[in-house]
């Protein structure tokens, strides 16, 4: 029998596992649930795909979107895999046909929506096509707490109570604790194995910019970045079509997409994108989850996202090939504040509280004085005790303060508060007012009301949000963000431990230091033609056949035989039989003729 270390070389390209992949796929293949958390790019697709070749039978997935699904089949069957979608664009004749193949077991993974997957008998049938593993991706939509609850999703946990013997892997790339232990309990999986991979994602840089002149500040960073492609977020569709317009007219090759195009031209944008035909996509949210494009260059939010978790899930659709590329936000507060009278409005008071707590965290984001990117893991209870030394804040630092005396005063605080109440009691409590409720409550009697009089509203707000960047302080979403001491709150309080915060400051700005790859590219350029025209020809995007990162390898290493493309990343044997000879033509070409290209 082959080895998960054999499929990985021969099937998909790859000569290493990455961090975890390897344990997980052990674990699936002992026949044991598991819940994955990896950042998007991190390699959660093959978690359940090596030991779907394995296992003797089907592997059934569910993927929320048909575009996601499309892409991914195309790139199994690029690679030799025997890979098959079921959802609403097969006709009849197309459906009755994949079920025969299901039926013969001529099938080794199967991708279907949630709605598919309980529509009518669809469940009956998995003993006769032999189902001996569940992916469940996205998994993020089952929970209440997620950031992008689907209905649809909430009732895959009857899967489990059915068929209690069938493994399920179910993966996601953006949860917090609320979220990853409502996951559990939903999907019922059963003494699961956890793997969490780090959120980081080193290759992105996170910038925010005061949003003072907005379209102009876009049109210096898109004309810095004219060669490259990205995606730029807007709030509203009225803002995308005029960005879309107006960089048209700036003669960039750019085009709108939000829900209400029609499918048609959505997926004229999408496929266009996809296939290097479009450099840049402007897009309000509806846009995203289906693409897998390794070598979005940068990412930018034009408007302030409602939540974390969306604003990771959106700047990890850029840099998928690890290469660097940037995540830059404009950021103005009258923003912030029209989204919070939005979300104010909202009727259903837990999705209220949900939603109001997730955009306060953004805004700490947004307003963070510390390292950008240790603010952004800490929130997934991902602690990095060192700074990145990699975004616009550690670029460009803030100037710094003895802040002991401060973090032991807000800590304090929150202790005699008994750890129930939120950000804006705590300072006012901190600040001695006297308002009603604080009187109500008694809380004017404690010895750590007024100690911090001396100080501004704003002052207690940077300290607090601080002290949760660095994993001091949590906010606990199920009890109406109140905040508690973490473990490492005790040291800070018995002074134990040096401690600087950041001088609060009211602009945030960046500067843009670009990391520098060395190949040449004028061979990485004609490589790129020659991948876009075999991709042409096959009618796939241009990726499914090599990624940007495979390409750079390609110019580094200048391979001249298959041995030697076999130990480029991303090169498997059936890429090597069916592109390897073109690959290797075109580099001895140039290197015999290098003014040819």
């Amino acid at each position: 029998m082959k080895s998960a270390q054999q499929v990985l070389q021969n099937v998909f390209g790859y000569h290493d596992f990455r961090p975890g992949q390897a344990s997980i796929v052990e674990q699936v293949l002992a026949g044991r649930d598991s819940l994955v958390l990896m950042p998007t790019g991190g390699g959660k697709s093959l978690c359940y795909q090596v030991p779907a070749m394995l296992l003797d039978g089907l592997t059934v997935v569910v993927s929320p979107l048909i575009s996601l699904m499309k892409d991914q089949v195309d790139a199994l069957l690029r690679n030799g895999v025997n890979a098959a979608y079921l959802n609403s664009t097969l006709s009849w004749e197309q459906t009755q046909a994949l079920f025969g193949q299901l039926i013969r077991r001529e099938i080794k993974l199967l991708y279907v929506s949630p709605e598919r997957l309980l529509h009518g008998d669809f469940l009956s049938n998995f003993e006769s096509w032999q189902v001996k593993l569940l992916a469940i991706d996205e998994a993020h939509c089952i929970s209440q707490w997620g950031h992008d609850f689907r209905p649809e999703y909430s009732a895959l946990g009857q899967i489990k109570a059915r068929f209690s013997q069938l493994p399920v892997i179910a993966l996601t790339a953006t949860a917090d604790q609320t979220t990853r232990e409502d996951i559990l309990s939903r999907l019922q999986l059963q003494n699961p194995f956890l793997y969490q991979a780090s959120f980081d994602r080193p290759n992105i840089r996170y910038t925010v910019q005061e949003k003072y002149r907005p379209w102009q500040q876009l049109q210096d960073f898109v004309k810095a970045h004219h060669d490259e492609c990205g995606i730029i977020y807007c709030t509203s569709r009225r803002r995308v079509e005029e960005l879309a317009s107006k960089l048209t007219g700036q003669g960039y090759s750019a085009a709108a997409y939000h829900a209400r195009l029609g499918l048609a031209e959505r997926q004229r944008v999408q496929e266009a994108f996809q296939r290097d035909e479009l450099s840049i996509v402007v897009a309000t949210v509806a846009f995203g989850m289906g693409i897998d494009k390794p070598n979005v260059r940068y990412v930018i939010h034009y408007d302030i996202p409602r939540n974390i978790e969306a604003y990771y899930q959106e700047t990890g659709r850029g840099g998928r090939d690890g290469l660097p590329t940037e995540a830059v936000m404009f950021y103005d507060p009258s923003d912030a504040a029209r989204i919070r009278r939005m979300i104010d409005e909202t009727s259903d008071e837990r999705q209220r509280r949900v939603e109001s707590h997730k955009f306060n965290a953004m805004v700490a984001f947004a307003e963070a004085q510390t390292c950008r990117r240790q603010v952004l893991l800490n929130y997934f209870g991902d602690y990095h005790a060192e700074p990145c030394g990699n975004c616009d804040v550690c670029l460009d630092p803030p100037q710094r303060y003895d802040g002991l005396e401060d973090a032991q005063k807000a800590l304090s605080c929150v202790y005699r508060l008994n750890q129930s109440y939120g950000i804006g009691y705590v300072i006012e409590v901190l600040r001695g007012s006297l308002n009603q409720r604080i009187v109500e409550q008694g809380h004017q009697q404690l010895s750590t009301h007024g100690i911090g009089k001396n100080r501004s509203h704003d002052h207690w707000m940077s300290v607090l949000r601080q002290l949760i960047h660095l994993g001091l302080l949590t906010q606990n979403i199920t009890r109406g963000s109140v905040l508690q001491l973490t473990q490492a709150a005790r040291a800070v309080l018995r002074g134990d431990v040096a401690l600087e915060l950041a001088v609060p400051r009211l602009d945030v700005a960046s500067k843009r230091h670009k990391p520098v790859t060395f190949y040449d590219k004028r061979l990485f350029a004609l490589l790129r033609r020659l991948r876009k025209q075999l991709a042409d020809e096959e009618e796939v995007p241009p990726f499914v056949v090599f990624n940007d990162a495979s390409l750079i390898e390609m110019v580094q290493q200048l391979p001249t035989n298959e041995r030697e493309l076999l130990n480029i990343s991303g090169v498997g044997h059936k890429k090597l039989e069916r592109y390897g000879q073109a690959f290797l033509d075109a580099i001895i070409r140039y290197q015999n003729n290098p003014l040819s290209a």
